[in-house]
């Protein structure tokens, strides 16, 4: 474990050598993520794709990350977690590349599978290795405070990279994308020690058993279900909001980046405040829960934009002038800081459970596998299907769908939570007896 640290500001922690280099990390990471969810609104309508196709964007990302979550989760607790980070940066680099010379939407979908192998390496191991070396009682500070770096940098690409592919155009996007990535790969070589957690004897993370193991725990039931639904509208905001923005009201990459924008300031000001807040408070359940329910309400607001474009066509603003589609920008900004402030409330708490749970068998990698591999089951299948009912309907019915499958989810983690929580108690009676 690191050395205690004085508990203060979250900005106290970047004097901290090490965490600087696994922020450089999340950095790169969520500066690429985001950047290149703008540029596939910009393929999307530059080769005029259907929304199945659109869907096939997420889905074949998602379905990379599906397949090595597991097998991933497994090696970062048996080897050493820099070489992860590293490689993980390296194939990011590549993903950079290979995008430069895209001609077609196929080209698009296979890229996106290297990108989602790149993704899950760095969050996996990044999230991993960050439990493991914050100190006692410090690990929802850590955490939340990681996350902000990571919203930080989100927001970054999306009003840096949303202007630069608007003013530059792709390549130029890339190489600067490429030159940030390989920064962080410094950072980590430098400053991030050997061996940074994992190095768990292979003996005593047996795999499947560790995966059973963690699943017998009625906590992590509980997380793993909420995730498979919650993902599922999830991931259709996060893909489909930038489409729906740049096809149905022809909304800049520039002006798109300022959207999101909203929400990763909001996540970028208060993650590390909520993390801290966790740590005071325990219950975490009750953030995870709290934090679900206002993401529906953001992601049903969206369905809202077309309404609102109707009544307010044009608007005259200080500084920026005369700004068309007001209506649905409105909307669309205003619902995704609603996502923001729902993502800061929840995913402190949703990381601190599986690492807690994790620590239980001395597999907190395998742990956050799961929780990933949890999480891409809804990003395969949710893409596909808001895809299929935007082609079939239309994208507002498609958010819609979203928002209910989130409450949905959120009603079955309740349940399920307090029926573990009965368990549990039952259990520790007969223990003690």
């Amino acid at each position: 474990m690191a050395d205690s640290e004085d508990r203060g500001s979250p900005l106290s922690l970047f004097k901290n050598a090490e965490f600087v280099a696994l922020s450089g990390t999340a950095f790169a990471r969520s500066q690429a993520y985001s950047t290149l969810l703008l540029a596939l609104a910009l393929y999307a309508d530059l080769f005029g794709t259907t929304g199945f196709v659109e869907g096939l964007f997420g889905a074949t990302f998602a379905l990379a990350q599906l397949l090595i979550v597991l097998p991933l989760g497994r090696k970062i607790d048996t080897g050493n977690a820099k070489r992860y980070l590293v490689a993980g940066l390296l194939v990011n680099v590549l993903v950079f590349v290979g995008f430069i010379f895209v001609q077609s939407a196929v080209h698009v979908i296979l890229v996106r599978i290297l990108q989602g192998v790149g993704a899950s390496v760095l969050w996996i191991t990044g999230s991993a290795v960050v439990g493991e070396i914050s100190p006692d009682g410090e690990r929802g500070r850590w955490l939340g405070t990681y996350n902000q770096v990571a919203a930080f940098s989100s927001m970054a690409g999306d009003l840096v990279g949303g202007y630069l592919l608007y003013s530059q155009g792709f390549r130029f996007t890339y190489v600067v994308l490429s030159a940030v990535t390989l920064a962080a790969t410094v950072l980590v070589l430098l400053f991030l020690r050997d061996n940074p957690g994992g190095m768990t004897d292979p003996e005593n993370a047996s795999g499947r058993e560790t995966l059973v193991a963690l699943l017998g725990r009625p906590m992590v039931r509980s997380l793993v279900t909420f995730r498979l639904a919650f993902s599922f509208g999830k991931m259709a905001v996060i893909l489909f909001l930038p489409i729906y923005a740049r096809t149905v009201f022809g909304v800049s990459s520039l002006v798109i980046g300022g959207i999101l924008a909203g929400g990763k300031l909001a996540k970028t000001l208060l993650q590390g405040y909520m993390g801290d807040l966790t740590d005071r408070l325990g219950g975490e359940h009750r953030f995870v829960v709290a934090g679900a329910l206002l993401y529906a309400v953001g992601t049903a607001m969206l369905p809202l934009a077309g309404p609102a474009n109707d009544l307010l066509t044009t608007a005259v603003l200080p500084v920026v002038g005369t700004v068309t589609n007001a209506g649905a920008l409105a909307v669309m900004f205003s619902a995704y800081a609603v996502l923001g402030v729902a993502d800061s409330i929840r995913l402190p708490a949703s990381m601190s459970l599986f690492v807690t749970e994790g620590e239980r068998f001395d597999s907190v990698a395998s742990s956050m596998s799961l929780r990933s591999l949890s999480w891409k089951v809804g990003q395969v299948v949710g893409p596909l299907t808001v895809g299929i009912i935007t082609d079939l309907s239309s994208m507002p019915v498609a958010f819609a769908v979203a928002a209910g499958f989130i409450v949905v989810a959120t009603a079955a983690f309740v349940l399920m939570y307090r029926r573990s929580t009965v368990s549990e108690r039952a259990r520790a009676l007969a223990t003690d007896d």
